[in-house]
């Protein structure tokens, strides 16, 4: 068997509508898939299955996903290996340490193109902070710039389908997996 995290890019169904974590559980259930856990209500979801091609499952959760709650969400699933990879790599460790909630990590289902990047350093803002790696972004966001000029440009339609999650989620669903 196989650990894998699969995280949604956006639980909200529609105006006052969002995606319990048990509903997902049991979603995730009724696609036999083992010891399905939660973490937070952002649409997180650990399981275990046997080793099977990313695209597969990112595919049948998502068309589960549609099928049960109406409405289709991108859905990005990574080995235990490749989150604790990612983890490993938070290139703002220091920054981390300081406020976790301020760093986070765009988990992109194919590596963010190096001219994305290169845009993206036009809207960087003071005390902010952005670096590829492994083809995920990692960004720090300033207390002192509620209104990020960053945070905006990181989208869909500049860097493909991804979904953010800060240091705190990151760290805990590293520990999920290696449990």
């Amino acid at each position: 068997m196989q650990t894998y995290v699969a995280l949604l890019y956006s639980i909200v169904l529609g105006e006052g509508r969002r995606v319990v974590m048990a509903d997902l559980k049991a979603m995730a259930e009724g696609l036999r898939l083992k010891n399905p856990r939660t973490l937070v209500a952002t649409g997180n979801l650990v399981f275990e299955t046997k080793k099977t091609e990313i695209a597969a499952l990112e595919s049948r959760l998502e068309t589960a996903f549609e099928k049960i709650f109406g409405r289709h969400v991108d859905i990005i699933v990574r080995s235990a290996d490749d989150w604790l990879r990612l983890a490993a790599g938070n290139p703002f460790s220091a920054e981390s340490a300081e406020a976790p909630d301020q760093v986070a990590v765009r988990v992109m289902r194919a590596p963010v193109p190096d001219e994305a990047v290169t845009a993206l350093k036009a809207y960087i803002g003071r005390d902010e902070k952005l670096q590829a790696v492994g083809g995920d972004l990692w960004i720090v966001f300033s207390r002192e710039t509620p209104s990020s000029r960053l945070l905006a440009a990181v989208s869909h339609k500049r860097l493909g389908i991804g979904t953010s999650r800060n240091w705190n989620t990151v760290r805990k669903l590293a520990e999920m997996v290696v449990k």
